[in-house]
């Protein structure tokens, strides 16, 4: 297996792969407009175009794999995929969902070889769950929760939380509890101004100081967990053993240890959550090239990597507003966090 570090030293070892760019919730902080551009259908990598990446990815270093979308039980037959991607033999093959279609799929996706699983819960509450996704699903999510819990998860079950000021942040001590109770782990993501978070202020983020404070006063001190790595999550452990996760994009980026590819649903590579350009590999790879010339592609665009989209952003303080403008979104799909596979 080949190792390639980027400019910065950084080495290629995990690969998000998206799978589609649809959703079925329409979350503030990530699509809070009306109406959407999509990918065009025909552009999305068949199962096996997405399982010939995988395995170029494969070759040059990566042995950590996340599907991501949109939402990727969307895409039909999903498992057979997830059968494809198991057979690879990485030491990681993930998902991240926002539980929707779960309850119906868990078994299928676990069966199909599915090591891990995250999923998106922001509140638990149904009116907060309704203002934040414009949808009144969440039983539907707390029940694929219990699905995924009940078919052999529990232990490796991540459960997602983007804190909003005002909005969520009075429930980090509950979905601390919940999360305790079904073996799970809860890690709560900063609010980022990335992609489609065109309603994005400052004021709503709430740092990963503060949410520490919040926990401690609560609990007791969160001890630190050692062994990191190029983990996005900051990991603590409180005195009762329950464990918990920060992820501090936003106020203490971690660019420096980010080892992760995205491939978009169309085949688009993304170097980085804020990259404003990517490499097509789709065209290439339907024109019938070899796996000696995609790997090539891939190398040089990871050996050429200066990608630190978040510490640049950090860096606006003061002057930071959203990422993209509205009309750049609609012009450019693409940028949105939906479909780059945030």
């Amino acid at each position: 297996m080949e190792r390639l570090v980027d400019t910065r030293a950084r080495p290629l070892r995990s690969l998000r792969l998206s799978v589609t760019d649809r959703c079925n919730l329409r979350c503030a902080y990530c699509m809070p407009e009306e109406e959407y551009a999509w990918l065009g259908r025909d552009t999305l990598l068949t199962f096996e175009e997405l399982h010939r990446l995988a395995r170029r990815f494969q070759a040059l270093g990566v042995n950590r794999l996340r599907l991501t979308g949109g939402e990727p039980l969307l895409r039909r037959e999903l498992h057979v995929l997830v059968r494809l991607l198991a057979g690879l033999g990485l030491a990681d093959l993930a998902l991240t969902t926002n539980g929707l279609l779960l309850a119906e799929q868990a078994q299928a996706l676990k069966a199909a070889g599915l090591g891990r699983l995250t999923v998106s819960l922001d509140t638990l509450r149904p009116g907060t769950f309704k203002q934040l996704t414009r949808r009144d699903r969440l039983e539907d999510v707390l029940r694929g929760i219990g699905a995924a819990s009940d078919v052999g998860f529990g232990p490796e079950l991540k459960l997602d939380t983007v804190v909003l000021a005002g909005v969520n942040d009075d429930e980090l001590i509950d979905l601390l509890a919940f999360a305790r109770e079904r073996r799970a782990e809860v890690r709560f993501i900063e609010y980022m101004d990335v992609g489609g978070a065109t309603r994005w202020s400052r004021s709503q983020v709430v740092s990963r100081q503060q949410i520490l404070q919040t926990i401690e006063r609560a609990n007791g001190r969160a001890e630190p967990l050692p062994g990191r790595g190029s983990e996005p999550a900051e990991r603590f452990r409180l005195a009762d053993g329950t464990t918990f996760g920060i992820i501090a994009s936003t106020t203490a980026p971690f660019c420096g240890a980010c080892d992760r590819a995205r491939l978009a649903a169309n085949g688009t590579l993304l170097l980085c959550l804020y990259a404003s350009q990517g490499l097509d590999l789709r065209t290439p790879l339907r024109a019938g090239v070899s796996d000696e010339a995609l790997d090539g592609l891939i190398r040089g665009a990871w050996l050429g990597r200066t990608a630190r989209g978040a510490e640049d952003r950090l860096a606006l303080e003061g002057l930071r507003g959203p990422s993209r403008a509205l009309d750049e979104l609609r012009r450019a799909p693409l940028l949105e966090m939906h479909t780059r596979g945030g």
